[in-house]
């Protein structure tokens, strides 16, 4: 009795251990603020859904894109290259930390069948289309580099409102119009120069002039006598 206690603990305690180290495995961790955050999915579409196109960066595979689904990964901040396998198209992604970005994966036409192509979205987009009820979550044996990549589901951050532009300032400097309009008039007791003779001046000369002629008349007539 007491060995078959003794095993149903061992057994309990192995399984306990077991479940916790199953908990502590490392995975993408996408609200890491030191690294961007890539969103990939894929649109649940009829065209090409037997296709599970590759999605790699800077050459690395990181998983099969199955229809319908969405899987996560972050980077370190700079410059990084996403394709699919489609070789001559891709993406230059310049991750800055913090952020998150979201990239389509499309099923392009081809000669023999179809594969990836990688389409950068808008944020606003790329949010309202990861959020759709059709899409879940990529199935973990799809996943090639599980040290990168996140199955889990997403909850991207709602892009930010940017603020209203402020409204521009009314000049207060009047036109050069109305400066000239409402300049100062000219100073009333303003001395006026003429060259005019007063009519004072007239009067003297006119009497100077007839005292003279009675003086020569007069001299005239003494002479004559």
């Amino acid at each position: 009795m007491r060995r078959a206690s003794l095993f149903l603990l061992l057994f309990v305690v192995s399984l306990t251990s077991s479940w916790a180290q199953e908990k502590a495995a490392p995975s993408a961790n996408p609200q890491d603020s030191s690294k961007a955050t890539v969103f990939v999915y894929r649109y649940k579409q009829f065209v090409g859904a037997a296709l599970a196109p590759s999605v790699f960066c800077d050459d690395v595979q990181l998983a099969r894109m199955e229809n319908g689904r969405y899987f996560t990964t972050t980077v370190e901040p700079g410059k990084h290259i996403f394709r699919s396998n489609d070789e001559q198209s891709g993406i230059v992604l310049l991750a800055a930390p913090g952020q998150q970005y979201f990239i389509r994966v499309d099923i392009a036409a081809g000669f023999m069948k179809g594969h990836g192509r990688l389409q950068l979205m808008d944020v606003q987009q790329g949010t309202y289309e990861l959020t759709s009820d059709k899409l879940k979550p990529l199935d973990a044996g799809k996943v090639i580099a599980k040290d990168k990549v996140s199955v889990e589901v997403a909850h991207p951050q709602p892009p930010m409102q940017a603020a209203p532009a402020a409204a521009p300032v009314a000049s207060t400097v009047a036109p050069a119009t109305t400066m000239q309009q409402t300049a100062a008039p000219a100073p009333q007791n303003a001395s006026i120069t003429t060259n005019a003779v007063s009519p004072t001046s007239m009067t003297s000369d006119s009497t100077s002039l007839g005292d003279a002629a009675r003086l020569a008349r007069q001299k005239k007539q003494a002479q004559q006598k």
